[in-house]
């Protein structure tokens, strides 16, 4: 752990001011000979998230990705609104097209389609708390997973949102394996391949039932109430900006994060408001100089592992549809199995 730490810092520390340095030299489009703290960075990131590559030219190629990567987290940085980092992460070898195919789901662009969102207007509540966090009761959100090289982000969001519920509703945790079914994780556990095999859910007990599910309206003030009152909920978003992503909240604008091209799904844990910070959208018209302002957010729970984000998490915007957090915010409903009545026709 104090190895991570050690050379956590020393990326954070290489990174000052390499950053604009490359940006420049990539918008001359004749970058030259890679700088040596270019090197030295990229050296770093090798040794913390253990990369070797095959030959020279693999090597070269991965190094010059990763100086686009790290311009663009400074770029990122500029333009968002809220309070959130970009940088160095374990996906800063990686280009856009591999990330996507890698980590999320086929992309679900236009329009959602028109399936009852409502669960009944007589279930609807009016006051929203001011912060909600099932992570701070205990049993109810299990440990953050890491999907590896699986685009399998949709499964795992799944099986957490079952497992929520059944702790919330039974004050009994569990953790469902994500290959299939309903079965424990202990049980049948995570193989993170891609090849395809045959699914052995029905070889195992099933820990949690689940009888229906349900899409949520596409409303921030009702999934909110929906997220405390009743549990965690999945939802898919555009992951563009969580490549590079560190820590804080981001806020994003339909420009820099389509809310219609959505990839990958996440579970949704809860939501509150930051502390009163410098707002970084005082150089627009109209804005005060030094002016500050809190922060609404949502708390997502990623697959990424946790040397990703904010611990394995990452925090959005709450209010103006981030990234289309609002686009399919789906739920299931569990319960115990019911006994089935016996039914004869009569004669």
């Amino acid at each position: 752990m104090a190895i991570t730490v050690y050379l956590s810092c020393l990326l954070v520390l290489s990174m000052a001011g390499l950053a604009q340095g490359i940006k420049s030299s990539l918008r001359s489009q004749d970058p030259g000979p890679q700088p040596l703290e270019l090197k030295q960075a990229f050296t770093l990131f090798q040794i913390q998230y253990n990369r070797s590559y095959s030959n020279p030219e693999e090597y070269a190629r991965r190094l010059d990705i990763f100086a686009h990567n790290l311009a663009q987290a400074q770029q990122l940085e500029e333009e968002d609104l809220g309070t959130a980092e970009f940088g160095v992460t374990p996906f800063s070898d990686l280009t856009e097209e591999e990330f996507g195919r890698l980590y999320g789901h086929r992309r679900m662009d236009g329009e959602a389609p028109k399936v009852g969102r409502e669960v009944g207007s007589e279930e609807w509540g009016e006051s929203v708390p001011p912060t909600c966090d099932w992570r701070k009761l205990d049993g109810v959100i299990s440990s953050v997973k890491k999907q590896e090289s699986c685009s399998c982000c949709w499964a795992m969001a799944a099986a957490g949102n079952i497992e929520a519920l059944w702790g919330i509703k039974y004050r009994q945790s569990v953790e469902l394996s994500v290959q299939g079914g309903l079965a424990s994780e202990k049980d049948y556990p995570f193989q993170g391949q891609v090849k395809p095999h045959r699914c052995l859910a029905k070889k195992h007990k099933k820990v949690a039932w689940i009888q229906d599910f349900i899409m949520l309206p596409d409303n921030e003030q009702k999934i909110a109430w929906y997220l405390a009152t009743q549990g965690p909920i999945t939802v898919t978003i555009n992951m563009k900006l969580l490549k590079l992503y560190k820590k804080g909240v981001i806020e994003a604008t339909p420009t820099s994060c389509d809310p219609f091209l959505v990839d990958h799904s996440v579970l949704l844990v809860g939501f509150g408001k930051s502390e009163s910070v410098a707002d970084r959208r005082a150089g627009a018209a109209g804005a005060q100089p030094q002016s500050r302002r809190s922060i609404p957010f949502w708390i997502l729970k990623n697959s990424w592992g946790t040397k990703w984000g904010e611990k394995g998490y990452f925090r959005l915007y709450r209010g103006n549809n981030t990234c289309g957090i609002t686009k399919y915010p789906l739920t299931a409903r569990v319960d115990q199995p019911a006994k089935k009545r016996p039914v004869s026709c009569p004669p």
